[in-house]
Parts: C-alpha cells; sequence; structure tokens
C-alpha cells in the first residue's frame, strides 16, 4: 500500500527529475544520500529551477507523514453543520446545508447523538418534499476515526472501508469532528 501511495507522489514529482536519469550508474552513486540528513542537505542545496518552494513542501508533507495524526487535519466539531432527525428537508434547511460547503451532514436526534450522514448527492438525486424529514434520508453507515489515530491509519481505513467521509471520536468516544480523504490529499499535494 505505501508503495502505490509513494509512486504517486513521485509522479507528481518526476517530470522535474527526468534529465537526472540520464545520467551513468555510477554518476548516480555520487548523488545518493546515505542518510536523512544527507538527503536533506540535497534538497536545500537543489537550485529552485529543478525543485519549486511547493515542490519541496510537498516532499517534506510526505517525510513528516508518519508522525501527523488525524486530529491535526480534521474539521473541529465546532465547524460542522449538523441535521436534526426530526428536521423537515425544506428550502431553509437546504440552502443552510447548500451553504455551508459541505457534502457531507451528521444527522444526531434529540440526545445529540449520531444517528448517521446525509450526503448531498442524496438530497440532489431525490426529489424533496416540503414535509420529509432528514431522518428519511440519513445513510446508517458511518465510518470512523479517533483523534489520535496515524495518517498512516487513516490511509488504511480508507482502502479498508473504501470511504471518504469519517467522523472523528476523541478519548471518551465522543464527537471530535470529521475527517475527508481530500483532506489528506490536499495535505499531500497542495
Amino acid at each position: 500500500m505505501w508503495f502505490r501511495f509513494l509512486q504517486k507522489i513521485v509522479k507528481a514529482i518526476d517530470p522535474k527529475l527526468e534529465k537526472y536519469r540520464e545520467q551513468k550508474d555510477e554518476e548516480k552513486l555520487k548523488y545518493t544520500p546515505k542518510s536523512l540528513e544527507e538527503f536533506i542537505d540535497i534538497l536545500k542545496r537543489t537550485p529552485k529551477t529543478v525543485l519549486s518552494q511547493k515542490d519541496r513542501e510537498r516532499i517534506a508533507s510526505v517525510m513528516s507523514f508518519e508522525e501527523r495524526k488525524v486530529s491535526d487535519l480534521m474539521v473541529p466539531k465546532k465547524e460542522m453543520v449538523f441535521v436534526n432527525d426530526k428536521e423537515v428537508l425544506g428550502p431553509l434547511v437546504l440552502d443552510r446545508l447548500y451553504k455551508s460547503g459541505f457534502t457531507n451532514f451528521p444527522v444526531v436526534n434529540s440526545r445529540d447523538r449520531v444517528k448517521g450522514v446525509i450526503h448531498t448527492e442524496a438530497l440532489n438525486a431525490l426529489e424533496i418534499k416540503k414535509t420529509d424529514l432528514a431522518e428519511k434520508y440519513i445513510d446508517k453507515h458511518v465510518n470512523y476515526l479517533h483523534l489520535n489515530d496515524s495518517l498512516i491509519f487513516a490511509v488504511e481505513e480508507i482502502e479498508r472501508t473504501n470511504g471518504y467521509y469519517f467522523l472523528v471520536l476523541d478519548e471518551d468516544e465522543k464527537l471530535a469532528g470529521f475527517f475527508t480523504i481530500q483532506m489528506l490529499l490536499d495535505y499531500l499535494i497542495s
């Protein structure tokens, strides 16, 4: 899994390194770093015509990937938009959801417990009547991660579940935020 992941990163940077591949094998050995410090030194000395600042940031993101946690990238609970399960999905509610910019909305009951998620795709594809309650459109299959899960674990969960949206729980199993595959890609590629 990691190999495929790193291949994608290398592919993004690959065109800028093409001229170095043409060197003879013995010449390549001169430039092979023997430690992380040597590698970082080579990166620092590489001209900006070869590696732009954005490329350097991408490499730094990949290099620090193992140390990062889900909590570093997630959207915290206070910034999330929720839907009550008994809420009528009328024009005002739909307007609030669409204006939020999010594509998934946790649905909670009267005790603030998550019952599932509503995806905007479901709302777009269906003809909603002015009397439809949110609970009618709930996807009860919810994926979870924890605040302290590593990004490596998150990648494994994305691959295992084929999920793209995860609710994040704290140490007490209470909702702390949400995490998406897009956040992960933005971290690595942006």
